[in-house]
């Protein structure tokens, strides 16, 4: 198996306009088996058609840059071959190269510096003819014009510092959405939930763009969601200041897409870096236009108005936080998206095998007797339409707490033990719903108590 290099597909958009002139190199000349001998006048969305003819044939083209930007490369090949890109600056190794099972290969080197650039494409298993289309800034003998949005105008250039994953196409896909139709996808952690990307989230995207937010991490969600979803892309975006949160790139990339997820890690670093810029507006953008906001993990977190926050202490564990209601490990922060669904709701993740019944239960308790808990187990989530209808898939279950006449918080005091009587719950398995904006649901609760005063503070004892 070869090694994959997760790339940008590059695709040819009615958004596009890319002229060419008849100084377009068209068709591949021999010999051009050295860099020293490389074919010249490539142009910007030109495709070039050539040969790999034997084990020993290897083709090398230049082109010019003649401003920082994007090089994007595809290239398509006979069906009994396995042809390889590599690209190249005037000197050094290569900077970006497709050599997956892939056809076509493809790949995007971001913001790449102006000046002299080689392809090299080479054979890794038999022969035969292949199409290659590179697009840059600038061309010898042609040029093109910069991509341009169906809507939100012309992508931004990448400002220096940040980093950003496209996988598929450099332009915005604009399927028909429907404003005030957005859908919510709530994820528990641990494994992701394939059925809600492939039957949720597919469906309302209809094959536009993706993009994943992050602080830190890798591009890891890029293929793995244009597989389940058939994406047009999937954009990583590792946006870890404040000042990358309002860059007009980031903003860009956000509002023109159909579906915007926010992966695991740091709820707090989210906050920190996303709250108050135009991250905050452009999801918001992009749920209000009928899109789909979704998160797991710390990216649940943040989606509901009330978020567990535990900004510089450590994580609230059920059995600490019940024995004093003021607890130092409970820190709740507020208003960070406006999804009317989620309204006076926090979420909670990892549930069942993190035993966070205790610590949701007393955040329930703070939110007041309207206040609920939406919480997800690992390998689960919720899907949520406008209506309110919210849908389980996965592995395990989600659970819902909130109150009603019949619950008492007999002592929620600083300093005190946790007692709560009687706080409704409610189980749902794969395939149950629960209605967020009637709190109804045809799965019957139990009711389960909190006291903090004893070691088995849970009853019944088992509250899952």
């Amino acid at each position: 198996m070869k090694a994959r290099h997760v790339m940008a597909l590059l695709a040819v958009a009615a958004c596009w306009a890319t002229p060419v002139t008849a100084a377009c190199l068209q068709q591949e000349t021999e010999s051009n088996n050295t860099e020293a001998t490389a074919n010249a006048s490539l142009c910007s969305g030109q495709a070039v058609t050539g040969s790999i003819s034997s084990s020993t044939d290897v083709d090398w083209y230049s082109f010019d840059t003649s401003s920082t930007g994007d090089i994007s490369i595809s290239l398509s090949h006979a069906s009994g071959a396995d042809l390889d890109f590599y690209l190249y600056r005037s000197t050094g190794s290569y900077i970006l190269s497709g050599q997956s099972r892939n056809n076509p290969e493809t790949g995007t080197y971001r913001a790449a510096a102006a000046g002299k650039h080689f392809i090299k494409v080479v054979r890794y298993s038999g022969t035969g003819s292949y199409t290659l289309t590179t697009t840059f800034n600038g061309a010898t003998g042609g040029g093109t014009t910069p991509p341009v949005s169906c809507a939100y105008g012309a992508r931004p250039s990448v400002p220096g510092g940040l980093k950003t994953y496209l996988l598929g196409a450099n332009t915005d896909v604009c399927p028909t959405l429907t404003a005030g139709q957005g859908a919510l996808l709530l994820m528990g952690g641990g494994t992701d939930v394939d059925a809600a990307f492939s039957n949720r989230v597919a469906p309302r995207i209809q094959k536009g763009n993706i993009v994943v937010l992050r602080t830190t991490g890798t591009d890891a969600y890029n293929s793995y969601l244009q597989g389940l979803t058939g994406a047009a892309s999937v954009e990583t975006i590792i946006v870890d200041t404040v000042t990358k949160a309002n860059s007009a790139y980031v903003e860009w990339a956000i509002k023109s897409a159909e579906a915007v997820f926010l992966s695991g890690g740091d709820q707090s670093a989210y906050l920190n870096t996303w709250q108050g810029t135009k991250v905050q507006t452009a999801i918001q953008h992009v749920y209000d236009k009928g899109g789909v906001v979704g998160g797991t993990s710390a990216g649940d977190h943040v989606l509901s108005q009330h978020i567990y926050d535990p900004d510089g202490v450590s994580g609230a564990v059920s059995s600490e936080v019940v024995t004093d209601y003021c607890h130092s490990t409970v820190n709740i922060s507020s208003n960070f998206l406006n999804f009317p669904l989620l309204a006076n709701t926090l979420n909670d993740t990892h549930f069942k095998q993190r035993d966070r019944m205790g610590r949701s239960a007393v955040f329930q308790a703070k939110l007041g007797r309207t206040g609920r808990i939406i919480a997800v187990s690992e390998a689960t989530s919720l899907f949520v339409t406008a209506d309110g209808q919210g849908v389980v898939d996965g592995a395990n279950e989600v659970y819902v707490l909130r109150a009603d006449a019949t619950t008492q918080y007999t002592q929620t005091a600083c300093g005190k033990p946790v007692i709560i009587k009687d706080l409704l719950r409610f189980k749902l398995l794969p395939g149950e719903s629960y209605n967020l904006s009637s709190n109804t649901t045809v799965v019957t609760p139990i009711r389960i108590s909190i006291d903090g005063r004893n070691t088995s503070f849970y009853t019944p004892t088992s509250p899952y």
